[in-house]
């Protein structure tokens, strides 16, 4: 024989059943729920039986979906369970190995890149050295054919020096094994809270008030700046 809900509903374990009368009560909620307050006790009392009727079923149907699905989160357990020591982010081994490994590598990228920066430096600075000289003998050399022949000479030298330095630097800059990350961290808790309230208003009042609600939801009843009313509803 089956097991009847307390105030005569469907089985317990009869989800069809359930769902239906869940949707039969809905449309009954639905003529009541049309905009008119509740006039009289009788009235009220009815509504108060819809109400709990709805919520007796909804408890039914909610612990029929939890075993329903109980199987499906057992096995999606099992199998989280087998692959999370190895791919779990930040905490399986691939990630735990990247990150050890990442270290090293990153140190070593950096030297090798700064190495090659500073070489490129050091090209770039010959390169405008020769720039400079090429043109100074050039302005030297007016009226004197030889002396001319020099500075031109110095001077495509100096052209060719300037490509060597690029292509260092290009070298320097590209290819190198690293990616530029940034950090943001607070040196000015008033000047991050006047740029986040001027740029994102919305946001950082929505924050506020989630701070405040937690605050009262553990009986805080009295916070600056904002409005803390006591009422009253429906059980």
């Amino acid at each position: 024989m089956e097991m009847l809900g307390h105030n005569g509903g469907p089985p317990l374990d009869d989800e069809a059943a359930i769902m239906a009368s869940i949707d039969d009560l809905y449309s009954e909620a639905k003529n009541w729920a049309d905009g008119e307050p509740i006039a009289s006790q009788d009235v009220a009392d009815a509504i108060t039986k819809l109400h709990d009727g709805l919520h007796d079923l909804g408890k039914r149907g909610d612990e029929l979906r939890i075993e329903e699905k109980r199987p499906h989160d057992e096995a999606v357990q099992a199998v989280q369970d087998k692959w999370n020591p190895y791919v779990q982010p930040k905490k399986g081994r691939v990630a735990l190995g990247k990150a050890a490994l990442g270290e090293l590598l990153t140190a070593w990228r950096l030297a090798v890149t700064r190495k090659a920066e500073a070489e490129a430096a050091a090209k770039r600075l010959e390169a405008d050295k020769l720039a400079e000289e090429a043109q100074a003998a050039i302005r030297a050399s007016a009226g004197n054919l030889e002396a001319r022949e020099q500075a031109e000479s110095l001077l495509e030298e100096s052209k060719l020096a300037n490509k060597w330095a690029g292509r260092a630097e290009k070298k320097a800059t590209t290819g190198t094994g690293l990616r530029t990350v940034w950090e943001t961290t607070i040196d000015d808790s008033d000047a991050a809270l006047t740029w986040a309230y001027e740029h994102r208003p919305a946001e950082f009042m929505a924050l506020a008030l989630s701070l405040a609600e937690s605050e009262v939801r553990v009986g805080k009843r009295n916070i600056p700046g904002f409005a803390i009313k006591e009422q009253k509803v429906a059980t």
